[in-house]
């Protein structure tokens, strides 16, 4: 009797270990069949922020160049702006803006198709901005960026911190209010939100956590949760709500915080990743002086 128990519990165990084991299996293939990363530029000085368009266009940044850069659907690299402000983190609005988080003066640009800037935000409360990193945009146009301290040498102001601390921002989609939405991040970084705009997902690449917020009507986060015990330089999310992390290489975690697949990159540090192409199939890696790229199985999210 004894032994007929054990072995029910035995078939049990192994049932539940084989479903676990499939379930992960079925996870993991974000990746398309044979497809290897592949570099696709280099010779840059640091590569960074990169942001799809509209038709599947790929911008990115190289900052200490004064640079950003397009690498275009039918793969080819020309230069966008050659004076866009030390440019770091990118997005596209849905009006097919480039903002920009140009923080030769720490500020948050506009740029539009024809290389024309706007100035959307120079300071906070009177006080220049620490330097503004990344960006993500609302679906209502309403804009989350993180302010990091990285002293520059290209600055020649005052290198120290200008705010009181490394915070969160929104800018209201009407462009007139500018308000702190977490101030208890050790060094914000990455950011991301979800398609439907009721999720944001910030890393403190300081505190190496990455942390999820409900996202309120009027941008107000609440309901501020770990997400995984991992920092992130840049980030983005794919249409099945897996989120992408950088640094050594490329980390994905599904929606509940788990890992499920780790990309290694040929390079000392990868900075930001994004999806892209006709199809928005393509993950496009920055990662030091190089640009990458690597097929998928999944779709990115716009």
């Amino acid at each position: 009797m004894v032994c007929s128990i054990h072995k029910v519990i035995y078939f049990f165990f192994f049932i539940v270990l084989s479903f676990n084991v499939a379930f992960a299996q079925k996870e993991s293939k974000l990746i398309a069949p044979g497809a290897k990363v592949e570099k696709l530029a280099d010779g840059f000085a640091f590569t960074e922020g990169p942001a799809v368009d509209a038709s599947g266009n790929v911008y990115f940044t190289d900052q200490p160049n004064n640079l950003i850069l397009k690498w275009s659907v039918d793969g080819t690299l020309s230069t966008f702006s050659s004076d866009p402000g030390r440019a770091n983190g990118l997005y596209f609005d849905k009006n097919g803006n480039l903002l920009s988080c140009s923080d030769m003066d720490n500020e948050i640009w506009s740029i539009d198709a024809n290389g024309k800037v706007s100035i959307l935000v120079t300071d906070y409360n009177g006080a220049k901005l620490n330097g503004p990193n990344d960006l993500w945009v609302h679906p209502d146009g309403g804009i989350y960026f993180t302010d990091p301290l990285y002293k520059r040498d290209y600055w020649t102001r005052n290198p120290d911190m200008q705010q009181d601390g490394e915070h969160l921002y929104f800018l209201s989609a009407d462009r007139k209010e500018l308000r702190r939405v977490d101030t208890d991040l050790e060094k914000p970084n990455g950011i991301v939100g979800s398609t439907d705009g009721k999720l944001l997902y910030v890393a403190d690449i300081k505190a190496n956590k990455t942390y999820v917020y409900t996202i309120q009507t009027d941008g107000s986060l609440k309901n501020k949760r770990l997400f995984t015990t991992m920092g992130s330089d840049g980030m983005t999310i794919d249409s099945k709500g897996n989120i992408y992390l950088t640094g050594k290489g490329v980390t994905v975690f599904n929606s509940k915080g788990k890992q499920i697949v780790h990309i290694p990159v040929h390079a000392n540090w990868t900075a930001n990743v994004c999806f892209g192409g006709k199809d928005m199939q393509t993950l496009f890696i920055t990662a030091s002086e190089y640009l990458y790229s690597l097929r998928m199985n999944v779709k990115g999210a716009r």
